[in-house]
């Protein structure tokens, strides 16, 4: 009796045991197919958006437009005001050293002369093919142009209507610089006498040439009134004001106050220097030369096997690319080899300081992060991240991780950020994207991606990473770059993660070392600290 109950019992937990492996089974399969859903749930359904840097079409027909406007009135004789008129931008700058005023003894020390050096001239003379650098400058400097078009920054003028005709937007000058003020008009009916009065807070008024029979009040300083009996002189006068910034500030505007009697109205002119553009010289031949175009950069602790076997796959494929690896390890081993550029950090410096200097190595027009433990494929194409940078607008492009499961992992979120009041404001990070992005059917749009991404090198550069996040962080450096960085996920340039299944009784201690410093519960406050103090959030959701 008790061996058939010892059976029964046996049997029945066989059928139990059995019956939690297909539960196990079925979890885990649910699991696998949940989790691509999860990764490429978007709440848009566009078939895609064009995000190819080009020029608004809606350029072309405001410039027409806005040069009728500036050249009204043409039959109507000016008399040019030099001293005004020689302080605008000529456009045409020229290469020429200041000539020496003092003949003293050490007058070159009192007063330094101001030199001249023809880069042109001295950069070009000795160059093989000086014609074709000249193309390739010209290129990438239109490719600038055209991925740093902004379309608030177009002059638009309002036409009177109020009856006051001012710009809008699009009027710009620099620092402490002189210019025209385009589009300003008045249109009113017939009386015997017209006038208007310009106010300004950060510059001064003045005019580039006086029109006969317009009385001027005001010039030199931030409030000027200018009037005529003719509507049309006053209108000829207009097109000469000029704006002079007095406070130096390299970026920021003033708003100009415009008014008539009963009407006033109210622009701003940007003051700021131009943007200065970051070109790469990385030769053209028509096609990617990646080892001239991409630095791989990558942070090493401790892994020296997986960091081998990370160079030995990029060289497989990309042998002359320059790897460059920070490595804060506390007796580090030499990395060598052709283009490889080893760096040395105080040890347990950290992830995102390790990150700095990796990043602040490059001299390239690209930078590929990878992380020491992936693994290089036929399927890691370099050529089409730089297909999709070199065409588009984008700052930064993610690829896939593919894990010991065959999953590949895009890992892209979307970031928003809510008003919340005096006590901070509210940060929200949620799986998925924006867009696909039209001609890349397998790339979209979004705030984050994963850990294996492409991207302009002096914008990463700019935002950089916190070197207060040691051991943790990844989502940190897309927060901070949230507002500033172009980010998108292109799902079919994957690279390989080593295997992290790894049973208890096999580690070895190199591994045990490592995971102590990696998974340490210590720095979570330093992530609250940054997040709630730097950033000024009061609350973080997650999904």
């Amino acid at each position: 009796m008790k061996n058939m109950r010892l059976c029964q019992t046996v049997n029945i937990s066989i059928k139990m045991h059995k019956n939690y492996q297909k539960v196990f089974r079925w979890i885990l399969v649910s699991g696998l197919l949940l989790v691509p859903l999860f990764n490429f749930w978007s709440p848009w359904t566009s078939s895609g958006v064009d995000i190819r840097s080009r020029w608004s079409p809606v350029q072309k027909v405001l410039s027409k437009k806005i040069g009728d406007i500036i050249r009204g009135y043409p039959d109507i004789a000016y008399h040019k005001k030099e001293e005004v008129a020689c302080r605008l931008a000529q456009n045409a700058c020229v290469c020429l050293a200041g000539e020496e005023t003092f003949h003293l003894p050490f007058s070159h020390l009192l007063f330094p002369p101001v030199l001249a050096h023809n880069l042109q001239y001295a950069f070009l003379e000795n160059h093989p093919d000086p014609e074709g650098i000249k193309h390739h400058r010209a290129q990438e400097y239109k490719n600038f142009q055209r991925r740093s078009y902004n379309p608030a920054d177009v002059l638009i003028v309002a036409e009177a209507n109020n009856p006051l005709q001012y710009p809008i937007q699009g009027v710009e000058v620099q620092p402490l610089k002189t210019i025209i003020i385009p589009g300003l008009g008045l249109k009113q009916e017939a009386r015997s006498s017209y006038t208007v009065n310009l106010t300004a807070t950060l510059g001064t008024f003045d005019v580039a040439a006086t029109v006969d029979m317009v009385s001027i009040k005001g010039e030199g300083e931030n409030y000027m009134t200018l009037s005529s009996p003719l509507l049309s002189a006053l209108n000829r006068q207009l097109q000469f004001v000029t704006y002079t910034n007095i406070v130096f500030h390299p970026r920021t505007a003033d708003s100009i106050q415009f008014a008539t009697e009963g009407h006033q109205a109210f622009f701003t002119i940007k003051v700021g220097h131009r943007k200065v553009p970051k070109l790469y010289n990385s030769g053209y031949n028509g096609g990617y030369n990646i080892t001239a175009l991409v630095t791989i950069a990558t942070k090493t602790f401790i892994r020296y096997d997986k960091l081998k076997d990370l160079i030995d796959s990029i060289r497989k494929y990309y042998p002359t690319v320059t790897i460059v690896i920070a490595d804060d390890n506390k007796d580090p081993q030499p990395v060598t080899g052709p283009h490889i550029e080893h760096y040395i950090m105080p040890f347990g410096k950290g992830w995102f300081a390790g990150r700095n200097l990796a990043v602040s190595q490059v001299n390239t027009k690209y930078v590929l992060w990878v992380d020491d433990d992936f693994i290089f494929t036929a399927n890691t194409k370099l050529e089409k991240l730089v297909d999709i940078l070199e065409k588009t607008t984008l700052d930064l492009v993610g690829g896939a991780v593919r894990e010991v499961t065959g999953y590949a992992a895009t890992f892209r979120h979307t970031i928003s950020v809510e008003d919340g009041g005096e006590e901070g404001d509210c940060l929200h990070i949620r799986l998925g994207y924006h867009h696909v992005i039209e001609g890349f059917p397998n790339c979209v749009v979004a705030d984050a991606v994963i850990n294996f991404f492409m991207a302009r090198t002096h914008e990463v550069q700019q935002v950089g990473f916190d070197p207060r996040l040691s051991r943790k962080g990844h989502l940190e450096f897309f927060i901070d770059g949230l507002g500033s960085l172009h980010i998108g996920s292109c799902s079919d340039v994957i690279v390989n993660h080593a295997s992290k299944i790894k049973l208890p009784w096999t580690k070895s201690e190199t591994r045990k070392v490592y995971e102590k410093f990696r998974y340490s519960s210590t720095g979570g406050n330093d992530r609250d600290e940054l997040i709630y103090f730097k950033n000024r959030f009061k609350c973080m959701t997650r999904q």
